[in-house]
């Protein structure tokens, strides 16, 4: 009788611990395709920038006559982002490129009348609200990635992380010469 219940005991434990494994395991994907598509969320706004930024230095050549050395910055960094491979890669190029902007609008304010075109304020309005996205898409982004790490990394949950080969994921942090937004102001 003893090593019936032992036997009963020894079953019902094994079964408690393969739920605990498929619900760990399941935890951890999910978190990790969440992360996924938020980073799709913010891939969908880098490619609205992509596109918009061609469309503002061609609208500012004519007027920038002395400053194709910052247009051709942002046309670099604009380059290196969009064939960027990787999560991490494409993190520093979009950071390069959001800096090689920010010095491109600090330039914009020396020329009033390309701050008055009505082109290049329509392609500042739409930069600016898809800055604006790409901040919220990152901060989404940062939140579920912060979890899913924390999940790769705590007891008991890193045990099935480390069996199953569950990486760390990349956070979208800011460099620090870029946390401060360029100041534009097209009020005339």
């Amino acid at each position: 009788m003893l090593e019936w219940i032992i036997g009963i005991a020894g079953v019902v434990v094994l079964v408690i611990i393969g739920i605990w494994l498929i619900a760990a395991y399941n935890s951890l994907i999910t978190l990790k395709k969440r992360g996924q598509n938020a980073w799709a969320q913010i891939d969908v706004q880098l490619n609205r920038r992509h596109d918009l930024i061609p469309n503002l230095v061609e609208s500012a050549k004519g007027y920038m006559k002395y400053e194709q050395e910052t247009l051709q910055k942002v046309i670099d960094a604009r380059s290196k982002a969009v064939s960027a491979g990787n999560v991490k890669d494409k993190i520093d190029a979009e950071n390069q490129l959001t800096g090689a902007l920010g010095r491109l609008l600090a330039v914009f304010e020396r020329y009033p009348d390309l701050k008055a075109n009505q082109n290049v304020q329509m392609l500042m309005e739409q930069l600016t609200d898809t800055e604006n996205k790409i901040a919220y898409s990152r901060q989404f982004y940062n939140d579920i990635v912060t979890r899913y790490n924390t999940k790769t990394a705590v007891f008991p949950s890193n045990i099935v992380a480390n069996l199953f080969k569950f990486e760390e994921m990349t956070l979208f942090k800011v460099e620090e010469e870029v946390k401060v937004a360029p100041k534009v102001d097209l009020n005339f």
